[in-house]
């Protein structure tokens, strides 16, 4: 038992390698997503008509914005150069910068593919998918008994 709180009160070389290195580093900083592909978070839900795919993607104009069907497979894409220009005194700074982000959907055989629509509006991309007709879900019926 003391050997084990002698080893957590003393830092090892490993703990002193990384110690401080990556902690005052701000992680939510703007440049650190600006340079790389994200991950759009989504929103999936079925209902007897449709799956509806909600994609958050903020800061983009629809004409960023690419949605492609190959076979079952609708992929999702963008790839956006941002040019940033700032004037501070006789010093100006340009930095380039990319955006980009992929997300794939396996799609069931039940859609109409032919059918699927998009819109884009305030940071939402909202993808309807419809069931095809058999695919549906029927209302109930009452069955007579004989």
């Amino acid at each position: 038992m003391a050997t084990n709180r002698l080893t957590e009160q003393l830092p090892s070389n490993f703990d002193r390698y990384f110690d401080n290195e990556w902690e005052d580093y701000n992680w939510t900083d703007r440049e650190l997503a600006a340079n790389h592909t994200t991950l759009p978070a989504v929103n999936i839900k079925e209902n007897g008509e449709a799956f509806e795919i909600d994609v958050a993607a903020p800061g983009y104009e629809k004409s960023d914005i690419k949605i492609e069907m190959n076979e079952d497979l609708l992929t999702v894409s963008s790839n956006k150069k941002l040019d940033e220009e700032k004037t501070e005194g006789e010093y100006t700074k340009r930095e380039f910068s990319y955006q980009s982000f992929l997300r794939t959907f396996t799609l069931p055989k039940t859609v109409d593919a032919e059918k699927i629509s998009a819109v884009y509006e305030n940071g939402i991309l909202k993808i309807t998918i419809p069931k095809k007709e058999e695919a549906k879900v029927k209302p109930a019926r009452t069955i007579d008994i004989q």
